[in-house]
């Protein structure tokens, strides 16, 4: 049994359709790779960190060879090598699936609680680690996010943001070389 095409074939084989025929021309491709955007911001990002970690002041004798710049060197390489690979994906035919949801329902409305409340944990600790220090405003960012997003654990969710907090403060002041605010802490630390 054989089936019959609902088109008639043109001169190049069965019909192609409206999109990819000429009638919008780049318009339409670039809408069938609509991916390739992804693949600039990419790009973009890329760039921006690389060249603001050039860009960056730092002494090498200070710091040795790992410093405040490798981790944004290896960020942006990074971002360069992902979209260039995600760029290549496309161009051959690779299509995103659509979104799904998951486990999401998509008909319920956003929690903007969750939202307002871990924007006011963010902007609070943009305020306070000036003037409290890094490993306080850490912890109570820790702290705050945890609650925000749903834990109750009030006696262990505290001591888990701060010994997080602390050890971040760590690693980035005393490793990486990025000097963080200790405020009260400072001379404890």
């Amino acid at each position: 049994m054989t089936t019959e095409p609902t088109e008639p074939p043109g001169p190049a084989g069965p019909a192609e359709p409206a999109a990819a025929s000429g009638g919008g021309g780049a318009r339409a491709w670039l809408r069938e790779r609509s991916e390739l955007g992804v693949c600039l911001l990419l790009f973009a990002l890329g760039v921006l960190v690389l060249t603001d970690a050039l860009t960056m002041d730092v002494d090498i004798a200070q710091r040795g060879p790992i410093g405040p710049r490798t981790v944004p060197f290896v960020v942006g390489a990074g971002l360069l090598l992902v979209g260039a690979l995600l760029a290549v994906d496309v161009l051959r035919g690779g299509r995103g699936e659509a979104e799904g949801g998951e486990d999401v329902d998509l008909d319920e409305p956003a929690d903007w609680r969750t939202v307002l409340l871990l924007t006011g944990v963010f902007l609070g600790a943009a305020v306070l680690i000036g003037p409290l220090g890094f490993p306080i405003a850490g912890a109570l960012l820790f702290w705050g996010a945890a609650y925000a997003l749903g834990s109750r654990h009030h006696g262990r969710d505290p001591l888990i943001a701060a010994g997080l907090s602390l050890f971040t403060y760590f690693v980035f002041d005393n490793l990486l070389g990025v000097p963080l605010p200790g405020g009260p802490l400072m001379g404890v630390l």
